[in-house]
């Protein structure tokens, strides 16, 4: 197989990069090191070290909510933005980045109101998304600037 039939992905539990046949993004891959599930629809909690890791290094789009738990309209989001995640399963993973215990993130990303939600691809910001929304939009946010 060409190494260009590998994408990369980290793992949001232990931040080990891991090399995954495309073909077998479906297969639920897990990581080498500590077996969580790499791409399974589902949304990963990230902290400083791995949301660096991850939007910097995966070859799949990487969608992040920074939120905060004491944020209204994150909390109402949270169920939207998990149907958005299983929907967008092998085309992007969906992670959450709580900007109450990792505030030098989002300072550093430039979070001026939550929740946001950054795409990102190639280890770039590839557009941004502000307030809480449904899962179709998500989902057509995502697609439209991935493809």
């Amino acid at each position: 197989m060409p190494v260009t039939d590998a994408l990369k992905l980290t793992c949001a539990t232990c931040g080990q990069a891991n090399r995954v046949p495309a073909a077998r993004l479906a297969d639920a891959p897990k990581c080498g090191v500590c077996g969580a599930v790499l791409v399974d629809g589902a949304v990963h909690a990230l902290d400083a070290t791995s949301h660096d890791k991850v939007t910097r290094g995966d070859s799949l789009p990487v969608l992040v909510d920074y939120w905060a738990p004491w944020c209204g309209p994150c909390r109402m989001m949270a169920p939207e933005f998990a149907k958005a995640a299983s929907a967008l399963a092998g085309e992007a993973r969906l992670m959450k980045l709580n900007t109450e215990d990792h505030p030098q993130i989002s300072s550093r990303a430039g979070i001026r109101g939550i929740p946001a939600l950054i795409l990102y691809r190639g280890g770039r910001e590839v557009a941004r998304l502000a307030g809480a929304r449904p899962a179709a939009d998500i989902v057509a946010f995502v697609r439209q600037h991935v493809r």
